[in-house]
């Protein structure tokens, strides 16, 4: 069993420190973009001479309505500059960043395990239709951030690798698919954000929550509602940064409404950066919810847990629902409670 437990640690490490040190080789290529090479192979031939004349703007200008943009706009270029060098290789260092303390944590730390035998007495956590809009929520947001990610460095990688048929192919797709998915993230997040206001309200113990760390490092289990404190920041992030994100999505995506090209650029910075820190941030939400800590997966699959990780995790939820069982004259101490008392217990 402790063989087991190393070898699986020791694979879950190697993933995340190969994420990792690809993010890092990914860095310096993504600050290398060479814009007389994106000229070159933009406009073919045209020499030094032909772009002074067009900088200079006297017989080049920018032909569509209500512009008044030259053939080179210098707002552009500055657009590209963040985006290139600030944004791309800072979103690399935030995302391997990120991995690279999961992997420590979980190399020096390990699994956080229940402390007592599981009882075999499963209690009801989360219904049919709140798993089903969590895992759409989830597909959802894991193929825009794959897809976003591929749109951002994927021409570093598949490019070079597969050559310019197979990446223009392919970023057309990833293009695709991620203008036509963000609004039905768009409106799953908020459909989900709604659904659990009322359990991510902050309370007292929250506060308490976080300066022990939630448990997770002195081994002391702090008090926890149905929603601990970790959660509920995830929550907040995604209400705030999420809400983000949503925005400048569809600005970019809907660009119909008198958006000007520098309100384009500058919402496509925004969108990047608030998106970079959303995906760092759920590493650590999948990495607590699967290979982190014993039995919290479980509770999304099946939407039941056991009464000893509910007791563990989320004692006053726990003590609530046991509550509601001793007050019920029709249940039987015996068995775990039923699922009608354990809904009880949740505001919404």
């Amino acid at each position: 069993m402790r063989a087991h437990f190393t070898t699986s640690r020791l694979l879950v490490v190697i993933m995340f420190l190969s994420l990792m040190v690809a993010s890092l080789w990914l860095a310096p290529h993504a600050m290398a973009a060479d814009p007389s090479a994106e000229i070159g192979q933009a406009v073919g031939t045209v020499d030094a001479d032909t772009w002074r004349q067009v900088k200079d703007g006297d017989n080049s200008i920018d032909s569509r309505h209500d512009s008044n943009y030259n053939l080179i706009n210098q707002s552009g270029e500055t657009w590209r500059q963040i985006r290139n060098r600030w944004i791309s290789p800072g979103g690399l260092i935030a995302l391997g960043g990120m991995l690279a303390v999961l992997a420590i944590f979980y190399l020096l730390v390990g699994r956080n395990d229940l402390d007592h035998p599981r009882s075999g007495k499963l209690m009801l956590r989360w219904t049919a239709l709140e798993r089903a809009m969590h895992w759409t929520l989830a597909t959802l947001f894991l193929i825009l951030a794959i897809t976003g990610i591929n749109l951002l460095w994927g021409k570093f990688v598949f490019r070079n690798i597969f050559g310019d048929v197979f990446w223009a192919n392919m970023i057309m797709a990833t293009k695709l698919a991620h203008n036509y998915l963000g609004p039905l993230f768009s409106i799953m997040l908020i459909l989900v954000l709604a659904k659990w206001l009322s359990l991510n309200l902050p309370k007292k113990h929250d506060f308490e929550w976080f300066r022990q760390g939630g448990g997770m490092i002195k081994g002391k289990h702090p008090d926890a509602g149905f929603a601990n404190g970790g959660e509920k920041a995830w929550y907040w992030i995604l209400a705030s940064v999420g809400l983000v994100v949503i925005v400048s999505g569809l600005v970019m995506d809907f660009p119909i409404f008198g958006q000007t090209r520098d309100v384009m650029q500058w919402t496509n910075a925004f969108h990047g950066i608030a998106s970079l820190i959303l995906i760092a941030v759920s590493f650590g939400h999948i990495y607590i919810g699967t290979a982190g800590t014993e039995g919290a997966l479980e509770g999304m699959k099946t939407g039941y847990v056991d009464e000893t990780w509910a007791k563990q995790h989320h004692n006053l939820w726990y003590d609530e629902v046991k509550q509601a069982e001793a007050a019920d004259p029709q249940s039987d101490p015996a068995t775990a409670p039923d699922d009608a008392l354990a809904r009880q217990q949740r505001p919404n």
